[in-house]
């Protein structure tokens, strides 16, 4: 025997407050798009039918109940029954014509969200040429149908629902509360919202300019609305058009930097109607840098009509708006640079994201953005115009350790460490094969360093073997070279490989047996090479230094070098580097100060 399945409504209503709405305020936006949607119906077949919604809060009823009133088309009592007392039968009510693609949502299911402030539900409803039909639900999951004898007979098509508050929901019910969420979910409404005798609607979209509104004054508009709906001046407003989607509307730069792990959420409306004001996944993640306020007729809510539904429209419309904001910028490339350099001071992250995948960004990003270098800022174009090359370090401590004294060599250096530049800089020859470009190698400076004569370095013989004494259990080979500036005494120089092999010693250490011996087979491949500490033999100390017969004072000065190496470059300071610092310090500082305790 087949059975139906039997709906424990108060179970319904609590998934819905807990678990599927964020706040019981929908409950005011379900009821304006119920009559929205019944108005719509009924102006489909009398286009001049009256288009009024009236909210009547508990202030006005004088009983405790709020009232809202449609001028819409009603339902007959065989509707009654289907759209009011039924749950996610959808094939009915697209045999009764109330999923229409004009309309906001599926004709009555949203009633069920009333129940999450109120404990009863009366609706009054008359459909044309049908007499009028009372429906009374209640939370339990019981309903009444009747048609209404003359004292409640309606004049007009329309309905009337009432609301009957639960004891801890007569907040929802205050005036005040009812005209603001009146006004946030159906400000733009295509028809007349009053909460008492307020109205709250305002009328078509602010970007939606009319025939004789200036482009001036539509623009000062729009910057208007930011300010006193947004809560900020927009840098630039970019119209927005996605005709698939049937969107319009307007994206807002920010005039400040945002962090761009932080999604930000733009305002939404469907078919005019409020969905979110935190909709993510509107704009590629590059585009953090703009607030979009749009409006559409073909995206999708989810269930709970407060965001976005994720699908191929959402995505062809993301990559659509994403084109929108990077042509603005190509215009500003062409028309305004001036305006874009400003706006790249403030948002340069966002434009260099999308330049790591769109030939035309990274041309702009060559073209407009100056990047940190050894010979101070400048655009990577201009940088190739004065030295050919790109030479660039890739990391800012290794732009910090190399940038002076690759200066002195005359070499120039592009500081490549910022986010995203050494990715820019490395994808620049895939659009241009005439731009050439080269990773600087910390030992490729000591090809530049000036050799000492043969006497010089012969007489340095007993010092260096000395000094390489001293840091041989730190796996440091000790030189001695000629080059500027000279007042840099010495130079700690690692190259990739020595660097690398230090870190997965590092690594080593801290692993378990096991993984030990794979980065033990990783490190298998050859002795890497060895870190340098090029001692500069044009620094008046350092020639001091290599004249000292006292093997001890010889051993403490290099090991005081080797440190300021360290520390001058920002190299990581290791347990036996930190210990070698302390007594070195300590042991100068002894042989300074003479005497006995």
């Amino acid at each position: 025997m087949e059975r139906t399945f039997q709906v424990d409504l108060r179970g319904v209503v609590d998934l819905l407050s807990h678990h599927l709405y964020g706040s019981p305020r929908v409950y005011v936006r379900e009821l304006l798009q119920n009559a929205v949607d019944a108005i719509t119906a009924r102006r489909a077949a009398e286009p001049d039918a009256p288009a009024v919604v009236r909210i009547l809060p508990p202030e006005v009823t004088g009983d405790g109940t709020l009232r809202v009133h449609d001028s819409g088309i009603g339902l007959t009592e065989a509707q009654v029954h289907e759209l009011l007392a039924t749950i996610g039968r959808s094939s009915k009510r697209d045999e009764l014509g109330f999923a229409r693609h004009e309309f906001l949502g599926q004709f009555g299911i949203g009633l069920l969200s009333c129940f999450l402030v109120a404990d009863e539900i009366q609706v009054k409803t008359r459909h044309r040429d049908s007499p009028t039909v009372l429906w009374t639900g209640y939370a339990d999951g019981r309903y009444a149908v009747e048609v209404a004898g003359p004292a409640h007979e309606r004049i007009e098509p329309g309905t009337t629902v009432t609301l009957i508050p639960r004891r801890d929901a007569d907040h929802w019910f205050a005036q005040s509360t009812v005209t603001e969420l009146a006004r946030l979910f159906g400000s733009l409404l295509p028809v007349t919202v009053l909460v008492g005798d307020v109205q709250t609607s305002t009328g078509p979209p602010p970007w939606a300019a009319t025939a004789d509104t200036s482009p001036y004054q539509h623009r000062e508009d729009l910057l208007r609305y930011a300010h006193e709906v947004l809560g900020f001046t927009p840098f630039d407003v970019i119209p927005l058009a996605v005709p698939e989607a049937g969107l319009t509307g307007a994206a807002f730069v920010l005039p400040t930097p945002v962090n761009p792990a932080a999604r930000g959420g733009h305002r939404v409306y469907l078919k005019r109607m409020l969905l979110t004001e935190g909709a993510e996944g509107l704009l590629p993640d590059w585009a953090f840098f703009a607030r979009c306020v749009v409006d559409a007729s073909e995206l999708r809510p989810t269930a709970s009509r407060e965001a976005l539904y994720e699908d191929n429209l959402l995505e062809a419309t993301r990559e659509s708006l994403g084109e929108q904001l990077r042509d603005w910028l190509v215009r500003l490339a062409t028309g305004d640079p001036q305006r874009l350099g400003d706006f790249l001071q403030v948002h340069h992250l966002g434009v260099k994201a999308l330049a790591l995948h769109d030939d035309d960004m990274l041309r702009l990003v060559e073209q407009w953005w100056p990047m940190e270098t050894n010979t101070g800022r400048t655009t990577l174009a201009e940088f190739r115009e004065q030295h050919g090359l790109i030479r660039y370090a890739a990391t800012i401590d290794e732009f910090r350790q190399l940038a002076a004294v690759a200066a002195a060599q005359d070499l120039a250096v592009v500081n490549g460490g910022y986010t995203y530049d050494t990715e820019i800089i490395e994808r620049l020859p895939a659009v241009d094969r005439t731009v050439l470009i080269e990773r600087l190698e910390p030992t490729d400076l000591t090809t530049r360093f000036d050799a000492l004569d043969p006497g010089v370095e012969l007489a340095l013989r007993p010092f260096l073997n000395t000094a390489q004494r001293v840091l041989e259990r730190l796996g440091c080979e000790v030189v001695v070279r000629s080059y500027d500036p000279a007042s840099l005494p010495a130079l700690y120089l690692v190259s990739r490989s020595a660097a690398f092999h230090d870190q997965l010693q590092a690594s080593r250490d801290r692993a378990d047996e096991l993984w030990a011996g794979v980065l033990d087979a990783l490190a298998s491949s050859g002795p890497p090479d060895r870190p340098q500490l090029v001692l500069n033999h044009r620094n008046p100390l350092v020639r001091r230094v290599t004249t000292l017969t006292d093997p001890e004072l010889v051993g403490l000065a290099v090991e005081a070098l080797y440190g300021q190496a360290l520390l001058l470059g920002y190299h990581p300071i290791r347990p036996a580097d930190a210990a070698l610092l302390n007594s070195s310090f300590l042991g100068l500082l002894g042989r300074a100060v003479p005497g006995q305790e």
